[in-house]
């Protein structure tokens, strides 16, 4: 622990031995409760980025808090050889609330999408054949930094200097019905999507594409895998982000909101397709442990609240307007994009520095693809919090547009 030092002193020596592999900016945050976090100086922001859509039921939330204690003082690693009973317990939740039979638990969301990869592949090669291995994801898409994830995912930026990459992967433009019948063919394995894009711009899939990529993954026996890493768990005010479009993937990977700042990933899939994995195909030591289930289960309890998602839709309504009123005052161009409290608000120039500049008046956003303000706000924010959020906002184009 380095308590009571100076932020410099702590940025210093993290230089020295701390892998130089994050653009950080020069703050370290120390506190956090609901809406707000602290940094080291004792300066309160408004959290609208949630740890990158992690601490969607805030900071110190109590039914987490709780979980975490009291599973502390009873056992955190068994490992899997043994039976988990708070793993069956949320892993019952899921599929229970899903289209799924089935779940593996891992870490992260990498590790999710590296294993829905993976299954794909046996499914694929059980199946059909070897000739069956090929994965169609999107152009801007991000799935992750292993060499699988990164390779599908869509960015040319991710994957300099990496190379040889895997092979069998390929990219559609999202929501390009044709560029996608131009990809699929007997030899696809699998067509991964996010329902809704974040590191790519906060770019939602449309109904009608999910629906033909549903048709087009049935017509050659390819799995559909959407990645709910970031916009899963309540955050488009719906439990999941498919339910919205009505389209049923196969297999469907989670993380970040799901453990609410314990790190666990997911991958869920319909029984047929998990029966290709079998003991000994996959594995993951620290994957599905008794402390990140317990906090899972807590978050899972309280989003399933009776009225939870009607006030989220309700509440990330009001701050879309809000940011809508702001998007025409300042003629900004696009529109404010996304679902729930995964909002993008695309900005011609400056996105960067009003990003900073919000900052250093209290509020914490981020810019992702240089031009796209991104929020994912705590799921339990409430109006007088976006007010104040809205009115930094305005104070800062006042001065920067």
């Amino acid at each position: 622990m380095l308590e009571g030092i100076s932020t410099e002193e702590i940025i210093e020596r993290g230089k020295n031995v701390v892998m130089n592999t994050y653009g950080r900016l020069a703050m370290t945050m120390v506190k956090g409760d609901g809406v707000w976090v602290w940094d080291s100086e004792e300066k309160r922001y408004l959290d609208f980025l949630t740890g990158l859509a992690v601490n969607s039921l805030g900071h110190s939330h109590p039914a987490i808090v709780h979980a975490v204690q009291e599973q502390a003082t009873e056992i955190l690693h068994t490992s899997n050889l043994y039976w988990i009973p708070n793993q069956v317990a949320l892993a019952e939740r899921l599929v229970k609330h899903s289209f799924a039979d089935k779940v593996f638990f891992c870490n992260s969301g990498a590790e999710a999408n590296e294993s829905a990869i993976k299954l794909a592949r046996k499914y694929a090669k059980k199946n059909f054949g070897a000739h069956k291995c090929e994965v169609v994801s999107f152009k801007n898409s991000f799935h992750g930094r292993t060499l699988a994830t990164l390779t599908l995912t869509g960015q040319t930026k991710y994957q300099e200097g990496y190379d040889p990459l895997p092979v069998g992967f390929s990219y559609a433009a999202l929501n390009d019905i044709e560029d996608l019948r131009s990809k699929v063919n007997e030899n696809t394995a699998a067509v991964f999507i996010e329902p809704i894009q974040g590191e790519g711009g906060v770019i939602p899939a449309e109904t009608a594409f999910l629906q033909a990529a549903r048709v087009l993954c049935d017509q050659y026996g390819a799995l559909l895998i959407f990645d709910e890493v970031q916009c899963g768990i309540g955050r488009t005010g719906k439990l999941f982000a498919y339910e919205w479009s009505g389209v049923a993937p196969d297999v469907m990977t989670l993380a970040k909101a799901l453990g609410g700042g314990v790190p666990i990933g997911a991958m869920l899939a319909k029984d047929e397709v998990a029966q290709a994995f079998q003991p000994g195909d996959h594995a993951s030591t620290f994957g599905g442990n008794p402390l990140a289930t317990a906090a899972g289960c807590a978050v899972l309890d309280v989003i399933l609240e009776e009225g939870f998602f009607a006030g989220v839709q309700e509440r990330s309504l009001y701050f879309r307007k809000g940011l809508e009123k702001l998007a025409q005052k300042y003629q900004t161009g696009d529109p404010v994009r996304g679902q729930g409290f995964i909002l993008g608000w695309p900005v011609s120039k400056l996105g960067p520095e009003i990003v900073e500049a919000c900052r250093q008046n209290g509020l914490l956003i981020n810019c992702v693809g240089g031009q796209t303000l991104r929020f994912l706000p705590p799921l339990i924010v409430e109006k007088p919090e976006m007010d104040k959020a809205l009115e930094i906002l305005d104070e800062v184009f006042q001065e920067l547009w």
